[in-house]
This record gives structure tokens, C-alpha cells and sequence, in this order.
């Protein structure tokens, strides 16, 4: 279930307090204007409206209009390495204990559909695809054979080469900030649950504009930054949670052009963002020319060939799996809560 709303970031007619958003309708897609690089986007225009229940006042945290977060924030399993290990375990319940509470089909199916899969011979690639949850439902709408799924973690992908309905699938190990595609080589790219662990986003981003073919739309599902503030603690303290400005300013400096967000989250949190979500956005943006972004970046930031002090690794790691926890409560909590609170009421 889609949680959408309007805002304005900085000041002017309109805006509001940093943290909090007018929402007026449970489903939407935002659509974001010119913006400046470098800038913050100007304000959003709602291109799709539904009403909402007489007397609900759905509370969503929209990320503030201050500067975006340092890169130098402590995220102890963003990086790949300890993430590679987390899977490796995580792998085991991944399907049936994680996504139930922050995943769901529904929230899936509405997440894609901005991704505008209307043709069954789209070449789609779905890149961090891990067990093929997201997969699955990329291939409802494309043919198996036109589909890749790319992933670096081999327990992730085991899992998916297990499913049934992904037969027929390219299924192969990578990096999502160096893809071994050449360039202009499909019509869509989709990641879902990923980009949180890339310790340069804006690269992983730049690689998706460099393999789509030109006309082609990256979507990339991902969380979003929580405003509460011992969610705001673990969520640093665990892995990349995105402002929704930021995804913007990504996908702007990448090269895409008709850039959209459109808001998703569980129906039992009710609008409600102020803890973050692990799956709380879906991005969409169009490649307009041929050829490689034409945003140039430096060396990689993490070479996962060079050794790690293995002091630092299990710090991170352990650090990692505590908030990890954290986050597989806090669904549980709003789900609770969901029951308890009257229908039409915040909660």
C-alpha cells in the first residue's frame, strides 16, 4: 500500500516544518520538477490524488529541507563485506521472517508499477535482486528469458534459483557500482533493497543510466530517512536510509530526466514514516540520450578484494545486527498498533 503526499522543501507559501507533510491521499505518484543541482528540488507537484477516510490524518515524515547527511555517518553494515556475511544467514528466513514485515507483494506490485513494465519482451535487469522476491514480480510482466538478476550475495541468489517461476532467468553474481553489462543494454533497470548497502549510491545510480538503453527508466525501492529520533540512531548506525531528497539529487546528477517518488510502506502503519521504512520509496527516471552518464566520479569507495581488520569487520557486524533487530520490531510494533487504534484514527 502506496502512502502519498505533497511537500515544499525551505520556505515560501506552503511549506511546512521541517520533518512533516501534508498527505493527501494514500495512494500517489510525486512528480519533481526542474531542480537545481546541487540544490534541493523545488516544490513537488501531486500528479495522482485518491481520497482518504473522513478524519484520518495520515503522519508522514518527509525528509527536511537541511543538507544531506555526511557520507562520513557511521552506517556500521552498509559496507559490502559485512553485508555479504548478514546475508549469509539472513538468506535462511529472508522470504518468510523479513519481508512479511517491511515487503509485501502488495507493496511490491505498487512499488513497479511506475517502472512501466507493459511489454512482455522488455530486457529488464533487477539489480541487488538477492532471493528474487522483486523478480518475481518483474516477471508477471516480462518474459523470464528477458530478465537478469544480479546480485553479490551467492546464499541470496541460491535461494532464488530455488523459486519455480524464476527459471529461465539470468541469475548472476555482481556489483551493483560496476556492472559487467555494456552500455545501452536495457529497457528498464530495477533495485529493490539495495541501494542501502552501496557505500557510493550516486555511482550505483550512474551505472544504471550507463546500461539502459536510451527511452529506458530506472526504478530503484528503497528506504527512507525516519525523523524519530531512536529510529534515526539505529538507522545510522546500521546502513544507508536515504533522505527523499537525495534519491532526487542522484538521479538529477546521473543524467535522468522526468524524475518521479512515489511513497509505499505497509497499510498497517497508515501513513506513518516517522521511524523509517526499509522499503518506503519508489524512484523512477528516463534516459533521454545514448551512451554513459555524463556525471564523471572518482575511484570506487570500497575495493571488496583488499583485506579488512577483522577487529573493525566484526564490530560493524555485530553493531549491524543489533539495529537490524531494531527494525524488525519496529513492524511489529506498528502492525500492534494497527489493531488497537481505532480505523480513521492516527496512530
Amino acid at each position: 500500500m502506496a502512502m502519498a503526499s505533497t511537500y515544499a522543501p525551505g520556505g515560501g507559501a506552503g511549506a511546512l516544518a521541517p520533518g512533516r507533510a501534508r498527505v493527501r491521499g494514500p495512494v500517489g505518484l510525486v512528480s519533481l520538477g526542474p531542480t537545481r543541482l546541487g540544490g534541493l528540488p523545488r516544490p513537488l507537484a501531486l500528479a495522482r490524488r485518491s481520497p482518504v477516510a473522513a478524519g484520518a490524518r495520515l503522519r508522514c515524515a518527509a525528509s527536511s529541507s537541511s543538507a544531506a547527511r555526511p557520507v562520513t555517518a557511521p552506517r556500521f553494515i552498509q559496507h559490502k563485506k559485512e553485508a555479504f556475511w548478514f546475508y549469509r544467514f539472513l538468506s535462511i528466513v529472508y522470504d518468510h521472517v523479513i519481508n512479511p514485515g517491511h515487503w509485501t507483494e502488495d507493496m511490491r506490485d505498487d512499488a513497479l508499477e511506475p517502472a512501466d513494465l507493459y511489454s512482455r519482451y522488455l530486457k529488464v535487469v533487477d539489480v541487488g535482486g538477492g532471493t528474487g522476491f522483486t523478480t518475481l514480480g518483474i516477471v508477471k510482466h516480462v518474459n523470464p528469458e528477458n530478465v537478469t538478476l544480479l546480485d553479490q550475495s551467492p546464499h541470496q541468489l541460491e535461494k532464488a534459483r530455488q523459486k519455480e517461476a524464476l527459471k529461465g532467468v539470468t541469475i548472476m553474481e555482481g556489483d551493483a557500482e560496476d556492472l559487467p553489462f555494456p552500455t545501452d543494454t536495457f529497457d528498464r533497470y530495477i533495485s529493490a533493497g539495495s541501494i542501502e548497502y552501496w557505500p557510493d549510491p550516486q555511482r550505483g545510480i550512474k551505472e544504471a543510466y550507463r546500461v539502459l538503453r536510451m527511452g529506458g527508466t530506472a526504478c530503484v525501492i528503497g528506504p527512507v530517512y525516519p525523523t524519530f529520533w531512536l529510529s534515526r540512531f539505529f538507522a545510522d548506525m546500521w546502513m544507508l536510509f536515504p533522505k527523499e531528497e537525495e534519491y532526487i539529487e542522484w538521479f538529477k546528477k546521473a543524467g535522468f530526466k522526468d524524475v518521479k517518488l512515489k511513497r509505499i510502506g505497509p497499510k498497517w502503519y497508515r501513513g506513518v514514516r516517522r521511524h523509517g521504512l526499509i522499503m518506503g520509496c519508489s524512484v523512477t527516471g528516463v534516459k533521454r540520450e545514448r551512451g554513459d552518464s555524463p556525471l564523471e566520479l572518482g575511484p570506487k569507495a570500497e575495493d571488496v578484494s583488499k583485506p579488512v581488520n577483522p577487529i573493525t569487520f566484526l564490530f560493524r557486524f555485530l553493531m549491524g545486527t543489533i539495529c537490524a533487530a531494531y527494525y524488525v520490531l519496529v513492524p511489529i510494533y506498528m502492525w500492534i498498533k494497527d489493531q488497537i487504534v481505532p480505523k480513521g484514527m492516527p496512530i
